[in-house]
């Protein structure tokens, strides 16, 4: 079957504690974070910093529960530096047709200068018929 990858989950505007270029990669993010938007411990991730322009792949490994720490290890934290904004995508695949049934949701969180939820958003894909509408939800 054909399959899809969407965007499932994104950590928008958070901005980076702390940059380890001693460690061996990854990037280290809050696991209440991580929680919020439905990233695992792991997984891939696709990183832009808004400062820079700089974009690079690695993976999540979670930091303590209420730390709001964003922390680019190894290479990626020669790619920003402390107080960057970084927008932190994660993706999964889903087959095609199995999306026009039961369609997709991806969560958003919006940080404040805190790396505080400031908005969530969910944004659906919804089955109508042959075809999915696109919704978006607003919440905090």
């Amino acid at each position: 079957m054909p399959t899809i990858r969407l965007m499932h989950a994104k950590l928008h505007r958070v901005r980076v504690t702390d940059a380890n270029v001693d460690y061996v990669g990854s990037i280290t993010i809050d696991q209440d974070l991580l929680s919020q938007v439905g990233i695992l411990p792991l997984q891939e991730v696709d990183i832009v910093n808004l400062n820079n322009g700089n974009r690079w792949s690695t993976y999540a490994l979670p930091g303590p529960r209420g730390s709001k720490e964003i922390c680019p290890n190894g290479g990626a934290a020669l790619l920003s530096q402390k107080g960057d904004l970084l927008i932190i995508y994660a993706y999964e695949e889903h087959e095609r047709a199995n999306l026009l049934i039961n369609g997709h949701i991806a969560r958003i969180l919006v940080a404040n200068e805190y790396n505080e939820c400031q908005e969530f958003i969910e944004q659906h894909l919804v089955c109508t018929g042959d075809q999915l509408e696109f919704k978006t939800l607003y919440g905090n």
